[in-house]
């Protein structure tokens, strides 16, 4: 490989640098930072309660995770409205 290559290469590798960090960092139109966290959080949340993380060979533990993760929100949500409820403003 002669130096012409070299150069040529290293000019590529710096043009596809640049383009990946503008690809990551630029705005795309008519979305914005908020909407696209936003959107990676409802992602995450709906992973997490329908047990995206539990190996799919057993479908006995897939179940009792979701199962476990919905009672455990709705104890989150009833303690939520007996403390609001209890010492709440009014």
């Amino acid at each position: 490989m002669n130096r012409r290559d070299e150069i040529e290469d290293e000019r590529r590798r710096a043009a596809e640098a640049a383009l990946a960090a503008v690809a990551r960092d630029g705005e795309v139109i008519g979305s914005s930072a908020f909407a696209r966290t936003a959107q990676a959080t409802t992602d995450r949340v709906v992973a997490h309660f329908s047990a995206a993380d539990a190996s799919g060979e057993d479908a006995i533990e897939v179940w009792g995770r979701r199962i476990g993760r919905g009672l455990a929100l709705l104890a989150v949500g009833a303690l939520l409205v007996h403390l609001v409820g209890t010492y709440g403003p009014w």
